[in-house]
């Protein structure tokens, strides 16, 4: 795999040497790029011994062929950025391109971990926090700080991760990348609306920002994907969108594309009820409705489904969450529920950020803290894997126990 390794001008650049030969050691081929400053805190002579390529000189340099920030970033599976001071997240958010490293994160495609590293107060700043949050929604995975000994005697949260954390996290990142190869993944997404009339509907809040979220992550990962969508979002690139609008236009299409495939993700959320008789024409005055229940589409996947398929459920509670999302999973019948709690700051509908419990029937419990939608979204798509893993596993069990049988 080939990793840029970039690292900026702050006192934890010493820790990137160790970052560098531990991600060398691991079979990468790690590119070393220095901004000007870094190179005040450690020098070039030691990244180019340790690395896999010499340290390039600069924003103009020839590099395989081509210009070093476009090859660079063209060429890797990963880019990791250890230290990320203030100063380059910022250029990073702001979308600069003015030196090598900048001007590689603009080109990449490939997944970027950064691992900030400043002073407390810094990293407290707004600025930091808003330019973080700005990172993470457009997939940015961020390593956090730790709290400890910082430059100049002070002590305080800051401090870069160890090395051994941000390659851990590096090369589980790379690990994702193909896990998905070969299967086709149905996702559906955003709150259905109801016709109560021609102007009027009974909907809910969500904005299909998690699904839309978990679509992405799902094509990155090599997975042919099916979009069912109710939202305004512009879809992601490289996925086929079915656009829906009620909870029966859902029914159908969800029908229609889950029997093939190997792992039916439900994060929509579906009205619960619709009006019994829409009318026509707009009412005037105050209606009386009826209401009446709509299909159970995660229900009706469990029944239908075949061996080895894989079903996600979600739900969006305020209270007695986790309680009342073990009791979907167990009445719904499906592998994973995924719950948050609605009513909690910056967590579910509208957000670009969620905070989610993962329960599994086998009854496993995966916390996720408050994070962007699409780092929750690899998480959920992580424990999908296992699952689809296991499947296999029990698959090839159940295959070999017949032919012993037979052999006998």
């Amino acid at each position: 795999m080939r990793i840029v390794l970039g690292v900026s001008g702050g006192i934890a650049a010493y820790k990137a040497v160790e970052v560098c030969r531990r991600l060398v050691d691991a079979g990468h081929q790690v590119t070393p790029v220095l901004t000007d400053a870094a190179r005040r805190f450690v020098g070039e002579a030691t990244f180019s011994a340790l690395a896999s390529d010499p340290v390039p000189e600069g924003l103009w340099q020839r590099w395989e062929g081509g210009i070093a920030h476009t090859r660079l970033g063209q060429r890797a599976d990963l880019v990791v950025i250890a230290p990320a001071t203030a100063d380059v997240l910022a250029r990073y958010a702001a979308g600069m391109a003015d030196d090598l490293l900048s001007a590689t994160l603009l080109v990449t495609r490939a997944p970027v971990v950064v691992c900030p590293a400043m002073h407390t107060e810094m990293w407290e700043h707004p600025a930091v926090a808003e330019n973080l949050a700005t990172l993470r929604r457009r997939g940015v995975h961020v390593v956090p700080p730790e709290s400890g000994k910082l430059a100049g005697g002070d002590e305080g949260a800051g401090r870069m991760a160890e090395p051994a954390t941000i390659v851990a996290t590096a090369l589980a990142l790379s690990a994702r990348r193909h896990d998905l190869a070969g299967t086709h993944v149905v996702v559906s997404a955003g709150g259905t609306r109801e016709a109560i009339d021609p102007v009027r509907v009974i909907t809910n809040r969500s904005s299909g920002k998690q699904g839309h979220a978990i679509a992405e992550a799902a094509a990155a990962r090599g997975a042919r994907v099916t979009l069912v969508t109710s939202s305004a979002l512009e879809p992601p690139a490289g996925v086929e969108v079915v656009h829906v609008e009620s909870a029966a236009d859902m029914h159908a299409a969800i029908a229609a594309a889950a029997p093939g495939a190997d792992v039916v993700v439900m994060a929509a959320a579906v009205a619960d009820f619709r009006p019994k008789a829409p009318v026509a024409q707009k009412l005037h005055g105050l209606p009386e409705l009826v209401l009446e229940p709509t299909p159970d589409i995660l229900a009706g996947l469990a029944e239908a489904r075949r061996p080895g398929q894989v079903l996600v459920g979600f739900a969006a509670e305020t209270q007695d969450v986790v309680d009342r999302a073990r009791r979907k999973l167990e009445r719904k019948g499906v592998d994973l529920v995924v719950v948050n709690d609605v009513s909690a700051p910056g967590v579910g509908f509208d957000h670009d950020t969620n905070e989610v419990t993962i329960l599994g029937a086998d009854g496993s419990v995966v916390v996720v803290p408050l994070t962007s939608k699409r780092q929750v979204a690899d998480v959920i798509l992580d424990q999908v894997v296992a699952r689809l893993r296991s499947g296999a596993t029990d698959a090839r069990d159940a295959r070999d126990s017949k032919r012993d049988t037979k052999e006998d």
